[in-house]
């Protein structure tokens, strides 16, 4: 084992002595008391402004297995890349989460949950590291590194500060004190002892068992820009002292697993168990092949998306859930369970391969969910979109609750046979918008049965029960020498510019007497 450093230079090293000791640290935050085989599990994002579709899934992931095992769901902030961090950006991501009813479980004792708000922690185990040899300062700098760095794609190597090629693995305390002198500041390394000959094997919940060949690169673990931690030291820290013991990723970190297994084993610490899920995948309009969804190009990409656009967010997490626990679709249809919350998420059972998000298949889901609504519900989810998102017409529709809610409750008052057609909170004031005057557009194309049209009005009676009025629109179509059926639709596109719509009876009772004589009259 090669020497440390002494404790006075690892103070000027780090610009200032450790706060705590290793020991102090696993008194500080001991394991903590839970059931047995409950998950504790963390959603740990960076404050980008953006929440990603696939970032939501894996928080998806991570909240599932933790409520059905007793666990606890811990929200962490990676805030410690400070030129990617954008203010306020934190509460796009506390505003997503609670829109889809994702509770977090951050107790005080374990935090604080900000990693900017961490750093004696990692210092102090940086300390520790330095100590023991485990780590080292290297003074390079970016011109030197970019340098290696060419001189290693010349010679056809892997690029990165390792071995002959990690100048300050070995540096002298007294060139340490010189390059301090001289006003450096360092950044630390780990003093990586892998062989990318040799294979560390180790199980992945999704994937199985995996082997991959040994570190053996130099990695920096506290930057010398701010003295913050990289993402690799910090995610080797707080899920140790968390006492995290499940981690969901995305299968883009599957590289860096071989790292963070030699620093756990280095530091002497157990593994937490690594669920390494596939990319959100969709099928490209333009090639017609399966691609990954890209921030760019997808709106549907962005977890915004979903609230601006009024979708369901239970249909979302519905719909999402059915991607990662297969089976749970056929459950729910046999009436086995009630929800994505009902039916256990098996990590074995994960898909390994893309997933393939299918916006008709959300739309599926969306319909199904929203069939399921008592009117009073659908109309609170609709009136609080508009007032959120909606625009001045969409406001306009909700003014008036009552002639909302009779306007969505047409055709919802037979539980076997409830109307499937509103998708997203916002499609469904669009399906209703001939119901507005303001909205109303008369179709005009349509060759209108004028007869038809006088004969209804000479007969038509709002008071009229559904059965008195039918009979009477056909007795007009007989005198008219027309089906019943054709009567019927010179009054549905009379009434609606449509040829599609719910029951015809029923609209014209939510218009009223005034707006059905005014709408037959424009075409006569």
């Amino acid at each position: 084992m090669r020497n440390g450093l002494s404790k006075d230079l690892i103070a000027r090293v780090l610009g200032g002595a450790p706060k705590y000791t290793l020991d102090e640290l696993e008194a500080k935050f001991p394991p903590r008391q839970l059931p047995d085989g409950a998950f504790v599990t963390r959603f740990a994002p960076s404050p980008t402004g953006y929440m990603h579709l696939g970032n939501f899934y894996s928080a998806l992931i991570d909240y599932k297995l933790a409520q059905q095992s007793d666990g606890l769901f811990l929200l962490r902030i990676e805030d410690t890349d400070t030129k990617r961090e954008i203010k306020s950006a934190v509460n796009v991501v506390l505003n997503a989460l609670a829109d889809f009813g994702i509770k977090y479980s951050n107790d005080e004792q374990y935090g604080p949950y900000y990693q900017s708000m961490r750093k004696d922690i990692y210092h102090s185990i940086a300390a520790y590291l330095l100590e023991k040899g485990l780590a080292y300062p290297c003074f390079l700098t970016q011109t030197e590194m970019d340098e290696i760095r060419e001189k290693q794609k010349l010679a056809g190597l892997a690029t990165g500060i390792y071995g002959e090629y990690a100048r300050d693995r070995d540096i002298s305390e007294e060139d340490i004190i010189k390059h301090l002198d001289n006003g450096e500041i360092p950044t630390i390394r780990l003093y990586s002892n892998g062989n990318p000959e040799t294979r560390i094997y180790f199980k992945d919940f999704v994937r199985g068992s995996i082997s991959l060949p040994e570190n053996n690169e130099d990695i920096v673990l506290i930057k010398s820009t701010d003295r913050l931690p990289t993402y690799h030291f910090a995610h080797l820290v707080d899920d140790h002292f968390m006492r995290i013991t499940h981690v969901v990723r995305g299968e883009e970190y599957f590289g860096t697993v071989a790292l963070h297994i030699q620093m756990f084993r280095m530091m002497g610490w157990p593994l937490p168990n690594y669920i390494h899920t596939a990319t959100l995948d969709k099928i490209d309009e333009e090639t017609g092949k399966q691609r990954k969804l890209s921030k760019r190009h997808d709106p549907e990409a962005n977890i915004a998306f979903f609230l601006e656009q009024g979708w369901p967010t239970d249909a979302v997490i519905e719909y999402l859930g059915n991607i990662l626990a297969p089976g749970y679709e056929e459950a729910k249809i046999k009436g086995q369970v009630k929800s994505f919350w009902d039916y256990e998420l098996r990590p074995k059972k994960i898909p390994a391969s893309g997933f393939l998000f299918d916006m008709k298949k959300l739309e599926w889901w969306a319909k199904e969910y929203i069939a399921t609504l008592p009117v009073d519900i659908l109309v609170k989810h609709v009136v609080d979109w508009a007032n959120e998102y909606g625009s001045e017409d969409n406001k306009r529709q909700i003014a008036d609750v009552d002639y909302l809610t009779s306007v969505l409750a047409i055709e919802r008052d037979n539980p076997k046979r409830i109307r499937k057609d509103f998708i997203t909170w916002q499609q469904t004031l669009t399906e209703v918008a001939y119901f507005w005057d303001f909205l109303f557009v008369p179709n005009k194309e349509y060759e209108y049965n004028q007869d038809v049209l006088n004969g209804f009005l000479e007969t038509w009676n709002e008071s009229d029960d559904k059965d008195t009025w039918w009979n009477k629109v056909v007795e007009v179509a007989n005198k008219c020498g027309v089906k019943p059926g054709e009567a019927a639709m010179n009054l549905r596109v009379a009434m609606t510019g449509r040829t599609n719509t719910p029951d015809l009876y029923s609209i014209m009772q939510v218009l009223g007497d005034k707006r059905v004589r005014e709408r037959v009259m424009q075409h006569i």
